[in-house]
């Protein structure tokens, strides 16, 4: 941490801030995440910091609930589509053969489709409930994880210490988790950073189309689209959801740059 960049310090100090504001956002949000507080799309004062939006909800507490709801339904969807993404990579290049061959093929198949008109199409078919949400999303995006995974993994397999592991008996289970897993944890640990902010935009787009997350639960990408209209008097208001969106995806990168600088053993 000491010897980090810049722009990995801002980043992290980003993030950190980020997970604060999720965790204790009960604590740090002056009003409920749904409770009308004052008059539609009400100026500033002193008690609506941000003013209000459309139903007289503050904006400002909806901005720190809505960390807690689109940073964590990310996050949660990222988690998901690695461990389905990478388990099933890992497994490919471990086996090979027709495993390896039906694998890679439902992956073509899957990254055929445009993701974001599949993402829509999903979702009017089985609803727009959070679980479904994280569900389609990760399913969307397990494909690209694999793909990564997959070709990792694959130059590790051949290793004389692989072979030598397989000679004593050792299951494929073994193998996997003991000797493949923990060499390709580098460029995995990278990709979840990028990943996650893959995941996060999209989620914040399907919301913004309102295929997202739901109302009356705070979002940033439904956010932005409730208060579009106050673009039109000059307010900047609808622009902050959309900031902070920016500005997470911007520190998570920064993040994922160190993480590769240092993964791949190189010296200043």
């Amino acid at each position: 941490m000491r010897t980090a960049p810049l722009t990995a310090s801002f980043g992290l100090l980003v993030i950190i801030t980020y997970i604060i504001a999720a965790v204790f956002a009960p604590l740090i949000a002056p009003f409920g995440e749904a409770e009308v507080v004052g008059a539609s799309f009400a100026p500033p004062d002193d008690v609506m910091i941000l003013g209000g939006d459309q139903l007289g909800r503050d904006l400002f507490s909806r901005l720190i609930y809505g960390a807690r709801n689109t940073v964590g339904i990310a996050l949660m969807t990222t988690a998901i589509a690695f461990f389905v993404g990478t388990l099933a990579g890992l497994i490919a290049a471990q086996m090979g053969g027709w495993v390896d061959q039906i694998l890679g093929r439902i992956v073509d198949t899957l990254m055929a489709i445009p993701q974001l008109i599949f993402a829509l199409l999903l979702l009017t078919i089985v609803g727009t409930s959070v679980l479904n949400l994280t569900l389609v999303i990760a399913l969307l995006y397990s494909p690209l994880i694999f793909r990564l995974a997959r070709a990792v993994a694959g130059n590790i397999v051949v290793m004389d210490y692989i072979e030598a592991a397989r000679l004593r008996g050792e299951s494929t289970w073994y193998l996997i988790t003991k000797e493949v897993l923990p060499n390709i944890t580098a460029p995995l640990a990278a990709e979840f950073g990028l990943r996650f902010c893959f995941v996060f935009l999209a989620i914040s787009a399907l919301s913004f189309l309102g295929l997202g997350i739901q109302p009356p639960t705070a979002d940033w990408g439904s956010m932005v689209r409730e208060n579009a209209t106050l673009i039109s008097f000059g307010e900047v208001t609808p622009l902050i959801p959309a900031a902070a969106i920016a500005l997470l995806t911007v520190a998570v990168n920064f993040v994922v740059d160190w993480m590769l600088h240092i993964s791949s053993g190189l010296k200043e």
